[in-house]
């Protein structure tokens, strides 16, 4: 690292300029790890986007088969009608690496809602069936949506992360490597040119 403590010499220079190569690879990574990581942001908002409005969409349709369905029944009837058998219901989710980020997709397996119910209904009808059918959906996109909404916050701290330390690098120990190296080269000069002038003194004097 830099400082003010290390001795103005051409080893010190050359140390310095390698430095300096090295802290520009390392920024030029993370600038770059930054763009990356911001399109993934932007790729992810789009998914997130997309699922919203199937919630938004299934929810509207949810709510008209649930005031069709308790027109049917009524709310007594509609809060004993049979639920889904959720016995078979399955999370999954596959995992990935995206820039050190573990980025995942999740969905929720159900069973038929239609087929797959605790117990044969007293009093069935298509109401109910609909109503049930587009709640199962709805919850099926909460799970894609938990995923995405995971992603989003992991790659959110990565990329405030990767911008503090990119913008330590280019607005800190760059230009501090860039004082010291200019510094140490004028002392150089200075002391070459002492030398020099000495030189010459000693030769007017033979």
């Amino acid at each position: 690292m830099t400082g003010p403590g290390r001795a103005p010499t051409r080893a010190a220079v050359i140390e310095l300029r390698d430095e300096r190569t090295v802290v520009n690879e390392a920024y030029n990574f993370l600038d770059e790890k930054r763009l990356l990581l911001a399109a993934e942001i932007i790729r992810q908002i789009d998914n997130y986007e997309k699922v919203i409005a199937s919630i938004k969409k299934l929810n509207a349709e949810a709510k008209k088969a649930l005031e069709k369905a308790i027109h049917r029944h009524g709310l007594d009837g509609i809060g004993v009608y049979p639920p889904a058998d959720i016995e078979g219901v399955e999370f999954y989710f596959t995992q990935v690496n995206f820039m050190g980020v573990s980025l995942m997709t999740t969905q929720l397996d159900l069973p038929d809602s239609a087929q797959n119910v605790a117990c044969e209904a007293v009093n069935p009808s298509s109401e109910a069936v609909a109503c049930r059918r587009l709640f199962s959906e709805l919850l099926k996109d909460t799970a894609i949506l938990a995923g995405i909404s995971g992603n989003l916050h992991r790659l959110r701290v990565e990329y405030r992360i990767t911008e503090r330390r990119s913008k330590a690098l280019e607005n800190v120990i760059l230009p501090q490597i860039e004082r010291d190296l200019k510094d140490m080269s004028d002392l150089l000069e200075e002391m070459d040119i002492e030398d020099l002038i000495r030189a010459r003194s000693r030769v007017a004097k033979l």
